[in-house]
């Protein structure tokens, strides 16, 4: 590990840690954090475990049908569901299967971590059975956790 990433783990930790996504373990069991394209996102390297999962088979929103959709519109609005993912909870018994190990020691998450295999598609259920009937309404589309409003009037925005 570069001494680059071993610094940059360290708020990352201390950051999840503070907002109860992962707690401090012992296991023989882990895998490694990885960093993306030089950000710092906290992420485990689940690989592995990807291979026993069963895919969930919710449809993510087509960002083709969400263009169509907002192609005519004169306002259009993104909202971003900061640390999106963390905001579901991970059963306990799942929990120690979401284990990771870094210089700080092994952590298992308690919340939904960022590079599990049906992370994205249970968030996409979650913001469209939130927002079910203004997506009907054909007024706002969600996309995983990006929620865009879009809309020919001001006034209509403003609802």
């Amino acid at each position: 590990m570069t001494v680059c990433i071993h610094n940059s783990q360290h708020p990352l930790i201390i950051d999840s840690g503070s907002h109860c996504s992962i707690v401090a373990r012992g296991s023989k069991y882990t895998f490694p954090v990885t960093f993306h394209g030089g950000k710092s996102t906290l992420c485990g390297d689940f690989r592995e475990l990807k291979e026993y999962t069963k895919d969930d088979m919710y449809p993510i929103s087509r960002i083709l049908h969400a263009l169509e959709h907002m192609a005519k519109a004169k306002y259009i609005t993104k909202m971003d569901c900061m640390k999106g993912f963390h905001q579901n909870e991970v059963k306990p018994n799942s929990m120690k299967l979401l284990r990771i190990i870094c210089h700080m020691g092994i952590y298992e998450y308690t919340r939904m971590p960022y590079g599990v295999k049906n992370g994205p598609v249970h968030f996409q259920r979650m913001t469209d059975t939130i927002f079910q009937e203004e997506i009907l309404e054909v007024w706002m589309v969600s996309y995983i956790d990006d929620i865009i409003i879009h809309s020919d009037k001001l006034e209509d925005k403003e609802k």
